[in-house]
């Protein structure tokens, strides 16, 4: 059967993947956010996945006001990065799993978690730069990936607890897929940070960190951690950490998990960027 192995919380600042781009990692500025990840490159050539379950929010490319999934699964065999208004990142196009998507699908739906299905969609910033920075810049990305994308934008968005569950209920759905694939969670999005009004460029260094604590150590509990407090206290677009929380639900309840990688850093355009690792025992 598969099993989830590990799950992987990152920010996904779209300034990563302009500086990895255009050369310009190495650069004083940059140079700080990249080192933090380098353990995380070697860790993922040593532990890499069947399949990479990847949860991020869409920035209005693939999505619009037009149509607001809360949530929704990519089934497609291939998706394409999208053009974000300065043409498509140089990155490879992403391969999908429709065998192992279709089988979430349906084994979510039936526990009761309304699901969007989507077979043909351009993925953003919000997951190829994950993987730029897990990854490098291969010319082709390592194993296939399923895009599951979040509403965090338009409100009514998804509560913290109900992110939690979910990631339960994908947990059940991937332990009883019959093939023996290892596959990883990723949680995307964060850390604080408001990109408008007159508390843009706010960054929260105290809520960040003890989020990550929380994260850890009593997932639950963050769970019920409300929506205004998350804008108060992280800005208008620190609501994109209830993602990391559909990761944190999938891990396994009998064991806490090992902590192999934790990194902090400010700033990073006008973010905060957080990450994890948290292998299964």
């Amino acid at each position: 059967m598969a099993k989830i192995t590990a799950s992987v919380y990152t920010s996904h600042v779209p300034a990563i993947g302009a500086a990895l781009d255009l050369g310009k990692s190495a650069e004083p500025y940059w140079q700080p956010v990249f080192k933090g990840y380098e353990f995380s490159k070697q860790w993922m050539k040593e532990n890499t996945p069947d399949v990479i379950f990847l949860v991020y929010n869409d920035h209005a490319t693939a999505f619009s006001l037009e149509m607001i999934p809360t949530f929704a699964i990519g089934c497609a065999a291939e998706f394409e990065p999208a053009d974000e208004g300065w043409g498509p990142r140089p990155v490879p196009k992403v391969i999908g799993h429709p065998e192992l998507a279709a089988h979430i699908a349906q084994s979510v739906i039936q526990d009761d978690f309304d699901l969007t299905i989507v077979n043909k969609m351009d993925v953003d910033h919000g997951l190829t730069v994950p993987l730029s920075l897990m990854c490098g810049q291969p010319e082709a990305w390592p194993c296939p990936v399923i895009p599951f994308a979040v509403n965090v934008v338009q409100y009514p968005v998804p509560s913290g607890r109900r992110c939690y569950n979910l990631g339960k209920a994908i947990r059940k759905a991937v332990e009883c897929f019959d093939q023996d694939l290892k596959v990883q969670i990723w949680g995307t999005g964060g850390m604080s940070h408001q990109l408008q009004g007159p508390r843009a460029g706010l960054i929260n260094k105290a809520f960040d960190n003890a989020f990550l604590d929380r994260l850890i150590a009593d997932p639950a509990g963050l769970s019920t951690l409300p929506h205004i407090d998350y804008v108060r206290e992280a800005g208008s677009e620190g609501i994109e950490l209830v993602m990391w929380l559909i990761a944190r639900g999938a891990m396994s309840e009998d064991k806490a998990p090992t902590l192999r990688h934790r990194f902090y850093h400010v700033p990073a355009s006008n973010t905060a960027v957080g990450h994890l690792i948290l292998e299964n025992n």
